[in-house]
């Protein structure tokens, strides 16, 4: 079985749990293998947890949630130091917190203060955590999955710009179909009855996560994609050079994080396509995830109720293939 294969299994088992969401289960994978944090967002009941739980049961790895409420602490998240007694002799040993796994579902990020959210931009970024002025690395497989929920505004803290750019993905869940529901409500009225006991599947091992991305780094990106990628981001920073309306849309554009994710997830989405080089319909696929968290809007796009999706749906109509 090849790398791509085991990956195709791994898609294949969240498939059997998470109904009519296809979409998702896809940029969960592109964010694990391209190795960057993800953001989803969506109505209550839409599978969020279930979705990230569903891609750490399928695989090797140690999973950990942190449920976000306005009482968390930092300490609650990275863990702290704590006085032991040894041979009679007072000493600190630090007791590490549950962000110190594979897979990390942080849950309802947005209930938590600024000073909690902060306390996982270490970890996010330099994929460490200080603690007392010691350096704690994050184990070598470390993604943050969190989830917010977009209707419930009281008692809630936005995230500031600066964390939500160190998402590389920010993955919208929406309805299913009439069909998918119907597939729900059979799945999970299954899941209640009594178990059948049988040989359960193996568990993807962590490897084949790393021979992936070795693979994903082969993948060529030629000189006309990495300008289609740059015209791609400098018409969210410069719209007024491309059209007036799109320039009334935009108050800020994407970040180079915003290039940088690009290239990323454009070369997994060529790999899981069985292609060695990078395409304009691979960076196509994979823009709106990227890009939809890193452009403010402005207040008349807002007052219009024009989304980020619609922004980032005009820019691909103005910015052509060079």
């Amino acid at each position: 079985m090849t790398t791509l294969d085991a990956v195709r299994v791994l898609q294949s088992r969240m498939g059997e749990s998470i109904i009519g969401q296809e979409s998702v289960i896809e940029q969960l994978l592109i964010g694990l293998l391209a190795n960057g944090n993800i953001l989803m967002e969506g109505l209550p009941g839409l599978a969020k947890t279930r979705a990230v739980k569903s891609l750490a049961t399928n695989m090797d790895a140690e999973f950990s949630r942190i449920q976000f409420t306005p009482d968390l602490l930092p300490s609650d998240i990275t863990g702290s130091e704590v006085l032991y007694t040894e041979s009679g002799q007072p000493t600190f040993r630090f007791e590490q917190g549950p962000i110190f796994a594979n897979i990390v579902l942080a849950d309802e990020i947005n209930r938590a203060p600024a000073k909690v959210q902060a306390a996982l931009l270490e970890a996010m970024e330099e994929r460490q955590v200080t603690v007392a002025g010691t350096t704690h690395k994050m184990p070598e497989l470390f993604i943050v999955m969190a989830t917010q929920n977009p209707i419930e505004q009281e008692g809630t803290y936005p995230l500031p710009e600066a964390q939500m750019d160190r998402f590389l993905l920010h993955v919208y869940i929406d309805y299913g179909t009439k069909e998918a529901e119907a597939q729900i409500i059979r799945l999970v009225r299954g899941e209640e009855g009594p178990t059948v006991s049988g040989d359960k599947a193996k568990p993807v091992p962590q490897q084949i996560i790393f021979d992936a991305r070795a693979e994903i780094n082969k993948i060529q990106v030629s000189e006309v994609i990495e300008k289609y990628i740059v015209d791609l981001i400098f018409a969210s920073r410069y719209p007024d050079q491309y059209d007036p309306k799109l320039a009334s849309w935009i108050n800020t554009g994407a970040s180079p994080r915003g290039a940088i994710g690009l290239d990323k997830c454009a070369r997994v989405h060529a790999w899981l396509n069985q292609r060695e080089h990078v395409l304009p319909d691979d960076v196509r696929a994979v823009i709106h995830g990227v890009l939809r968290h890193r452009i403010a809007l402005s207040y008349e796009a807002n007052a219009d109720g024009i989304s980020a999706n619609t922004v980032i749906d005009k820019i691909l109509e103005l910015v052509a293939v060079a």
